[in-house]
């Protein structure tokens, strides 16, 4: 499929964030999609994607068949990712999955659009998120992003994850590697037997990262590069509701209450007031 234009995916930005925030509010994923398809922009091709996304739902009830169905607008990488998000045997949240879909279309609507950017973006999607390497690098590598050359490592690099670190794989397609190569040969028209992916920058930054996290790697990509960031659920709020003085009083209605309901069932069983001895001759 070839690249949309960049209206398409501002629009597609907009869809991805109401569709967001009016799951939140609890209004139903068909109903959410009918209404967003007479506010989306009319000269782009998103509201007749729409309409044929609804007709899926009804029939199958399902997003991610109709977007798989659609590989001449939405790309394999979003069919993957609202797939894993309607998949019941996958932890991976819907609310999650439309937030990185919003972020995912306003990069790509970005004058900073880079084949370098989005796989790292794609990448840390999966990696983060646990979606599974073998169906995800294939739905990345079939991005129309990506030339023949990125498409032919990218599925090298889907066999040999785990046989070493990603940020060894990435410093190796970078021109920061090609540089050390010819200063090492004394040699500075030396030339490698496969083109370059990374620039210099990103080359420096994997290898500074050698042996820690990869998580390290992607969010110094982020500060150094500009790189989108990756979406990430908002951790629970465990603060407590009430005052805590409110919260005290909570606690001794509820052991009168319960106090209550022994005296009704017929007393109330002192044994559980008595204080325990202490020393030894509380043993026996």
């Amino acid at each position: 499929m070839p690249q949309l234009d960049r209206e398409e995916y501002i629009e597609q930005a907009y869809l991805w964030e109401t569709f967001l925030g009016r799951m939140k509010d609890g209004v139903p994923a068909q109903e959410i999609l009918l209404q967003v398809q007479d506010e989306i922009l009319a000269t782009t091709k998103l509201p007749m994607a729409l309409h044929f996304l609804v007709g899926e739902i009804r029939h199958r009830g399902r997003i991610s068949e109709g977007m798989a169905q659609m590989s001449h607008y939405f790309t394999p990488f979003q069919a993957f990712l609202m797939g894993k998000a309607e998949d019941e045997k996958t932890k991976f949240d819907l609310l999650i999955a439309l937030a990185i879909l919003k972020a995912e279309a306003k990069f790509r609507a970005d004058d900073r659009l880079t084949p370098q950017g989005l796989f790292i973006f794609q990448f840390e999607c999966i990696a983060r998120n646990r979606l599974g390497y073998d169906y995800g690098m294939q739905a990345v590598a079939n991005d129309p992003l990506f030339d023949e050359n990125w498409r032919d490592w990218i599925m090298w690099l889907r066999n040999q994850l785990g046989s070493n670190e990603f940020c060894e794989f990435l410093y190796l397609r970078s021109d920061f590697a090609v540089e050390e190569k010819r200063r090492a040969l004394g040699n500075p028209n030396w030339q490698p037997s496969h083109p370059m992916l990374f620039g210099v920058r990103e080359g420096r930054i994997a290898k500074a990262n050698r042996g820690k996290d990869p998580l390290y790697m992607f969010a110094a990509l982020e500060r150094q590069l500009g790189y989108p960031e990756i979406p990430r659920p908002t951790p629970k709020n465990e603060d407590k509701v009430f005052h805590p003085l409110v919260e005290q009083r909570f606690d001794l209605l509820e052991k009168r209450l319960s106090i209550m309901e022994q005296e009704l069932k017929g007393g109330i069983d002192l044994k559980d007031f008595y204080k325990k001895p202490e020393g030894p001759s509380a043993v026996k």
